[in-house]
């Protein structure tokens, strides 16, 4: 390797690392300065920082594609193995290779970042197809074979576990736990957790339903009729579609056609409003798994009333996910905290887990209970692209012919 491909491949290793710590925020002199070089070396390589991100989207897109070939050449090869083990050894590659390039990861997973060039955005848009239309085939085999049940749409199962296996690279979890995570999360969708599956009609009419649907019906779309509803309203829809750092106060200002002046008195900062969007964001979030894990209800149907939850969480809170999208890439400002409260659900979680274990109910093989409760509050959040393809209805009844049932015939 010359002397300049090996300063390009350092430029690249580095700024890889840089973005997925540090986000977009990441500059072009904080690269160089890490590399050990000026700045203007830097331009001898790159012309710009969005030169260095379309270079690794596209080397992470084609090992995506080459990691697709070699499952489908794998195909043609005499092979006796269940298809539980030839989904897994596929996962366990694409996560990875989501683990590897976690900043072009974070930069493509959903829609291109604001003010990405034409390049980029064409890279970032692509849809990872070639993985799903790998894991169909296998799933394809395995229900030739008889070991997947009739009913299900495969395609639709392909892309929820290859999306599963590529967040394993989002997640905070991403490098304690990036070997066993993608195994446990593929043996929960073909396997299941639940013991026994109750019919469709007892888990609709649960208690837990109950509350679930009762908290949904309260997120009302209907703002209060005040100047600071309006204003968080225009600036909620701002942030999603433009992200944080590239909305101004003065942006949110025009938009709802009030004056600079006026949009600081109501909130002192752009920080203050984001913190005032998301925390009514995350407290509805909370309240809804608070009242479904307070219900009467079996640990198997609050499970089945989470998962309905957090796909309408998605569906009635789109805006603040793609906030929460937005922040992914960029590194979050100092004075906020965007994320869920995690660690409260992830308790919830767990110990739902565990009652359910106790009572023979529930089962997720493998791992600690910590472990098991972190692949199985993955699953229990069906991507949002699965839920734009399906419908709501749809989703849930793939999450309950997966997590709660499994995909496998059970012998």
């Amino acid at each position: 390797m010359t002397s300049d491909s090996a300063r390009r491949e350092e430029i690249l290793e580095t700024a890889a690392a840089l973005f997925a710590s540090s986000g977009l925020r990441t500059s072009l002199r904080e690269i160089a300065d890490r590399c050990g070089i000026l700045p203007g070396s830097l331009y001898h390589h790159f012309e710009s920082k969005e030169a260095i991100i379309v270079e690794l989207v596209r080397r992470y897109r084609d090992e995506l594609d080459q990691v697709a070939k070699e499952a489908f050449d794998s195909l043609h090869e005499p092979d006796q193995r269940p298809v539980e083990d030839r989904v897994i050894e596929l996962g366990q590659a694409i996560a990875a290779c989501a683990v590897r390039h976690r900043a072009a990861l974070l930069l493509t997973l959903y829609e291109p970042p604001t003010g990405a060039g034409d390049e980029l955005v064409d890279l970032a848009l692509q849809a990872p197809t070639a993985i799903d239309a790998a894991m169909a085939e296998i799933l394809q085999a395995g229900r030739t074979a008889g070991e997947l049940r009739s009913g299900i749409d495969l395609p639709l199962l392909a892309e929820r576990i290859c999306q599963s296996m590529l967040h394993v690279g989002v997640g905070v979890f991403h490098r304690s736990h990036a070997q066993q995570l993608p195994a446990q999360k593929c043996r929960v969708l073909l396997h299941g957790v639940a013991v026994k599956v109750p019919t469709k009609g007892a888990l609709d009419r649960s208690p837990a339903m109950q509350a679930a649907r009762a908290v949904i019906a309260g997120w009302d779309d209907r703002e209060d009729d005040d100047r600071a509803a309006y204003l968080r309203a225009v600036a909620r829809a701002e942030f999603g579609r433009r992200g944080f750092e590239a909305t101004t106060m003065r942006d949110i200002a025009r938009v709802s056609g009030m004056s600079t002046g006026t949009v600081y008195r109501l909130f002192g900062s752009k920080d203050d409003l984001l913190v005032d969007i998301m925390q009514a964001y995350s407290g509805n979030v909370a309240a809804g798994w608070d009242q479904v894990v307070a219900s009467s209800a079996s640990p198997l149907e609050q499970l089945d009333a989470l998962m309905w939850l957090n796909i309408n969480v998605l569906s009635r809170f789109s805006e603040e996910f793609m906030i929460q999208l937005a922040w992914l890439r960029q590194s979050p400002p100092s004075s906020v905290d965007l994320g869920l409260s995690f660690p409260r659900q992830l308790r919830q979680l767990q110990d739902l887990l565990a009652a359910g274990e106790r009572a023979r109910e529930l089962r997720v093989e493998g791992g600690s209970l910590l472990s098991r409760t972190r692949s199985l509050y993955e699953l229990i959040l069906t991507p949002e692209n699965v839920i734009l393809h399906a419908g709501p209805w749809g989703a849930q009844a793939l999450a309950r012919d997966t997590v709660l049932r499994g995909a496998m015939v059970r012998r």
